[in-house]
């Protein structure tokens, strides 16, 4: 077994894996990573199992220390990571030798990172996931839902994995987002709908695990009120204030607000590694459209 020891954590940095999947009709929402994309690249940079459990690190702010010889990945956004004083850039695996230190410092270039180790990072698995909710005390190292904090250890028992590079993600400013059309779309006023895919929207400050608010124009809903319902990961509700909000992994399992779509799961990837007040775009995809992307993006680790 290969330890580190965590020499500073905010409460922005969480072991998290795939998320909970069948326990939505208990209360217990999803959680997982934000950005699975760069969860999946990290561990196949180990050949892990895409959906092993890894750190998310947002906005950086997480330094380690090796117990012993440690094997690990990196992947998503630049966080300014060094070991010791050495730059390391996201998208490769790399070593650190025991006694080495491990540091994010600030985001310049997104907003999340993705830390692997060979096998994926101990943790027992609450509800079949070890992923950390907060809200719900559910997952993380301890099993309750703990971030990361200064004294603690990350553990990984596997003793495999390769050295390999991945290009540089595309991150940069203005990105476009897919949205596969709601039930609820119809009820819109036309001149919200033309506003919401023909404008630019900004990124509120007011975003968490649960969801991220858009600022821009106020859309306007015709429709009756409406009963609770399920809410799909990456549901765009629109409140009576008009400003969407897209909710994420750790979402409420129902709610009442109407829905302008939802984002596709490579879209959401995407708007997990953006950060308050930069501009994004709506693009509407139909269903059939948005699957066929999944699965060409899917092939690409198959490919590899």
């Amino acid at each position: 077994m290969s330890r580190l020891i965590i020499e500073a954590s905010t409460p922005l940095c969480l072991l998290q894996d795939a998320g909970r999947f069948g326990v939505r009709h208990l209360g217990v929402t999803q959680g997982g990573a934000l950005d699975w994309v760069s969860m999946a690249w990290a561990n196949w940079l180990l050949d892990n199992a895409l959906d092993a459990p890894v750190v998310e690190i947002t906005l950086g702010g997480l330094t380690v220390q090796a117990e012993d010889y440690c094997l690990l990945a990196l992947a998503g956004a630049d966080l300014g990571a060094y070991v010791d004083e050495r730059a390391i850039s996201p998208g490769r695996s790399f070593i650190l030798q025991k006694g080495q230190r491990l540091r994010f410092t600030q985001p310049f270039n997104g907003a999340r990172a993705y830390l692997a180790a060979p096998g994926g990072f101990d943790a027992q698995a609450v509800l079949g996931s070890c992923a950390t909710v907060v809200r719900e005390a559910l997952g993380g190292v301890d099993g309750f839902g703990k971030a990361l904090a200064e004294g603690g250890r990350l553990a990984y028992s596997g003793t495999g994995g390769a050295m390999k590079v991945l290009a540089k993600p595309e991150l940069q400013s203005g990105a476009s987002l897919d949205v596969i059309i709601g039930a609820q779309i119809g009820q819109f006023s036309g001149q919200s709908l033309f506003d919401a895919f023909n404008t630019e929207w900004a990124l509120d400050s007011r975003a968490d695990r649960m969801g991220m608010r858009l600022l821009g124009t106020p859309l306007q809903y015709q429709g009756p009120s409406l009963i609770s319902e399920g809410i799909p990961l990456g549901a765009i509700q629109v409140p009576p204030d008009g400003q969407p909000i897209v909710l994420l992994n750790d979402r409420q399992t129902i709610g009442g607000y109407p829905r302008l779509g939802a984002l596709t799961p490579l879209s959401l990837a995407r708007l997990a590694q953006c950060l308050p007040g930069e501009k994004v775009r709506l693009a509407p995809v139909v269903q059939e459209a948005a699957h066929r992307q999944h699965i060409k993006f899917l092939q690409r680790f198959a490919d590899c």
